[in-house]
């Protein structure tokens, strides 16, 4: 079996595998001889069907797959031995024909495509500078954490009149159109959340309302989306169409919030006891426990940035239409060379991004090891425990779950990816120059959602 290599330009070659006669004889027997000894035609015993009848019955399908191993393990050694640096696979090449006559085998020729991996030249070191995008810690943020601290632990008591942002529990009395009781309506008792009242004018309507008033209100304005005001109605969200939006709804109690005195029992509640001893102390805590919160975020930031930087200013020369016709032959359901042309600059996108973080990772030797993901795994597997107030199983069995998650090909490809990421981010902050820019928690929320 002979191999041969033709560059047809800087993208791409074309692979000609030449397969003898030699080269199958005696793979294609040995094939044959096992599905004699093992089919079954009727008349006869096991292992007694004449060759020829097998050779009749299987010849042609026996050879056609004896010969397509040997030529992908011809093409794969090929492309191993000469260190190729190969985009997806070779494909067959389109208009030349196979050579060679499976009805009357003998000297075989196969064509392949083959296309290279663009070399990759990155210009990244102190003298680039990205900006590192940090949640600014200022008072109204602090603020409003002690605030919702003090609310989590603070109790429900039962007050007058409404506020701002007291829970309100009601009776809901559907309405017709001009303001009657809807006969046969809906009629439920329920609560709702002036703190998550966006409607400005049904709010100043609640607001100041005592137990035992009447108020007429859209159901919709005091609510946020159908599956929440399907829930303050007692319906299902698809039973809405049937039912108006306005309603008479009847205050029979309104429930305030009374905040947690910041005291020694809340500081220890929160962080263990006396870990914390003062409002000071409390706020300094908070301060660096969001520091740290957000430090993920500002990587991730950080990280999209030099993504669309690199993306968008690095070269990279991919061989655009063997890429096509490489995307419409190795896809698992057809697609259409229209289909291929419409999705193809997101494809090269992400496939210019895995050229440049590889050859990031190769250049600097950064390696993703078997036990690197493992520990990784159990971190993540450890941080999804904590996450429901559960301890981590013993480490025999975090690594056995570990183990088992990474066994799974594609959450196997989504942890080295995120391995990946994160050892890419370290590579960015230790290499080129961060300019250090806090902005207001809004803001950083907005610039990350987007």
């Amino acid at each position: 079996m002979n191999v041969t290599r033709q560059e047809v330009n800087a993208g791409t070659a074309l692979l000609t595998v030449q397969v003898s006669t030699a080269d199958y004889q005696g793979k294609v027997a040995a094939s044959l001889e096992k599905y004699r000894k093992q089919a079954k035609i009727p008349g006869f015993r096991p292992g007694k069907v004449p060759m020829g009848l097998v050779q009749k019955q299987y010849g042609k399908s026996v050879l056609a797959e004896e010969i397509n191993k040997l030529v992908s393990d011809a093409l794969y050694q090929h492309v191993s031995e000469n260190k190729l640096e190969i985009l997806g696979n070779p494909i067959p090449k389109e208009d030349i024909e196979v050579k060679g006559d499976f009805d009357n085998p003998g000297d075989f020729e196969f064509t392949y495509e083959i296309g290279f991996a663009p070399a990759i030249q990155l210009e990244l070191g102190p003298k680039t500078k990205y900006d590192y995008v940090k949640v600014k810690i200022d008072d109204t943020l602090l603020n409003k954490q002690v605030d919702d601290l003090r609310r989590r632990y603070g109790k429900l008591t039962s007050v007058e009149e409404v506020g701002d942002t007291d829970m309100i529990l009601a009776q809901f009395v559907e309405l017709n159109e001009d303001g009657s009781i809807k006969e046969g309506g809906v009629m439920h008792s329920s609560t709702t959340s002036m703190e998550f009242v966006e409607d400005k004018k049904a709010k100043k309507a609640l607001v100041g309302k005592k137990v035992g008033d009447k108020v007429t209100v859209a159901a919709s304005a005091i609510t946020r989306g159908d599956s929440d005001k399907a829930a303050m109605l007692g319906l299902k969200p698809e039973e809405l169409a049937n039912h108006g939006d306005s309603y008479q709804m009847t205050i029979n109690d309104v429930k305030r919030i009374e905040l947690a005195e910041l005291n020694q029992e809340l500081f220890d509640k929160l962080f263990g006891e006396g870990a914390v001893s003062s409002e000071k102390e409390l706020r300094e805590r908070i301060a660096a426990d969001l520091d740290q919160m957000f430090a993920n975020d500002s990587d991730r930031l950080l990280t999209r940035e030099v993504y669309r930087d690199l993306v968008e200013k690095t070269p990279v020369a991919l061989p655009d239409d063997f890429l096509k016709r490489w995307i419409r032959l190795s896809n698992e359901k057809p697609i259409s060379a229209e289909q291929v042309e419409a999705e193809y600059d997101n494809y090269a996108k992400d496939l210019k991004w895995q050229l440049i973080q590889g050859h990031i990772l190769k250049a600097n030797d950064i390696k993703l090891d078997q036990k690197e993901a493992i520990d990784y795994t159990k971190m993540l597997i450890a941080n999804q425990y904590a996450q429901y107030g559960i301890p981590a199983p013993e480490e025999a069995e975090l690594t056995s779950q570990a183990a088992k998650a990474l066994s799974n090909r594609e959450e196997a490809n989504r942890i080295y990816d995120m391995l990946a990421e994160m050892k890419l981010t370290e590579y960015f902050k230790n290499t080129v120059k961060l300019n250090t820019k806090e902005v207001a928690y809004d803001a950083f929320v907005e610039m990350a959602s987007k």
